[in-house]
């Protein structure tokens, strides 16, 4: 069998491997403020959230997929090497993934695909060969490539925080003196919030896999443009959605329990403004992190009601842990990188 062939099918299963722990590692963003606040179980939570987000990728475009099709240019390299190149990258990213999965913290699957790939290809072809987008930004005002996709990635969380701020402030004055029965109809509007958030995350989060998937059938010569074939949206779909069943139930403590008590108000406010910020950068072509924006909304949130509630000293754990995301998925995919050009040395 042709070398571009095998490798170009070893990249899909492993890009499909990627797109499964993103819906793994991301489920407890989703369920962590339903199961919190008692308006779901956690088998009710998952019908729900599993719908939802199997539909997400295949009605909510591919913006972002073009957006982190785009961000390496690999066009001038060999096919073998290309699509080597991406294997390294994508192997780099999952490591992370499963690392911070397994110490049950939020970490970012948008911000270790980008770490990933960005270092595997700086490392083996060279910083030209990353579309850095900083000439476009400065020189022609257009925002294209990473400066983008780091730009979405850290004006999400802050939208997220104040978004939720506003939206609690809001609910607050408006339920003022409400009877506590209220709590009932909060819990059933959030099958509705709930449903949104995982559409929402779908259509954001599987179009990062169906952007290199197409990257990887356009630089194996199976495609001569960068369009998402429809059988690469349901298979993100279905790989992204069995992830999301499967649940990462880790870090729902992270996040429903040990930044701020969640009660059902707190879940309804955290879902709705999660769900609008995340759908509004899914068709501005952004990529962003579900894991930021949710826990900023449910800080933001904390913040409006009562900020010494707010268990600060978690949030800083977090935001440590997004810093060092990049570098630490960028320095995976090298080690994978190395270690594939050692196999290859002794065996010749």
């Amino acid at each position: 069998m042709d070398l571009v062939l095998i490798l170009a099918v070893v990249a899909i299963a492993i890009v499909l491997l990627f797109d499964y722990t993103n819906g793994f590692h991301d489920a407890a963003n989703i369920v962590a403020t339903v199961i919190a606040s008692r308006a779901m179980t956690p088998v009710q939570a998952v019908v729900v959230v599993g719908t939802f987000e199997f539909l997400g990728p295949l009605l909510g475009g591919t913006a972002v997929a073009d957006t982190i099709g785009k961000f390496v240019d690999l066009s001038d390299l060999p096919a073998a090497e290309a699509l080597t190149i991406l294997l390294c990258g994508l192997v780099g990213a999952i490591a992370w993934n499963l690392i911070t999965w397994w110490r049950g913290i939020p970490s970012s699957s948008s911000h270790a695909l980008v770490g990933g790939l960005a270092g595997a290809v700086v490392v083996s072809a060279g910083a030209d060969h990353v579309v850095w987008g900083f000439h476009e930004l400065f020189v022609r005002g257009h925002v294209t490539g990473v400066v983008k996709v780091l730009l979405a990635l850290v004006l999400s969380p802050l939208i997220g925080f104040w978004a939720g701020f506003a939206l609690h402030r809001l609910a607050g004055l408006l339920l003022r003196g409400a009877r506590p029965s209220v709590n009932r109809y909060l819990r059933w509007s959030q099958f509705v919030t709930a449903a949104g958030l995982a559409f929402s995350h779908g259509a954001n989060d599987a179009q990062k896999s169906m952007g290199i998937m197409t990257l990887v059938l356009l630089l194996g010569g199976f495609t001569y443009n960068f369009e998402v074939p429809f059988w690469v949206m349901l298979a993100c779909s279905a790989a992204i959605t069995l992830g999301i069943l499967s649940g990462g139930w880790r870090i729902v403590r992270t996040l429903g329990f040990s930044i701020y008590k969640v009660r059902p108000l707190h879940a309804l406010d955290s879902q709705l403004t999660s769900a609008a910020v995340i759908f509004g950068a899914s068709l501005a072509g952004a990529p962003v992190s579900t894991t930021h924006v949710v826990a900023t909304s449910i800080m933001g949130i904390g913040a409006s009601e009562r900020p010494k509630a707010v268990r600060w000293a978690k949030a800083e754990d977090i935001v440590v842990t997004w810093l060092i995301t990049i570098p630490g998925a960028a320095l995976a995919s090298v080690a994978a990188y190395f270690s594939v050009r050692g196999v290859v040395w002794l065996a010749a």
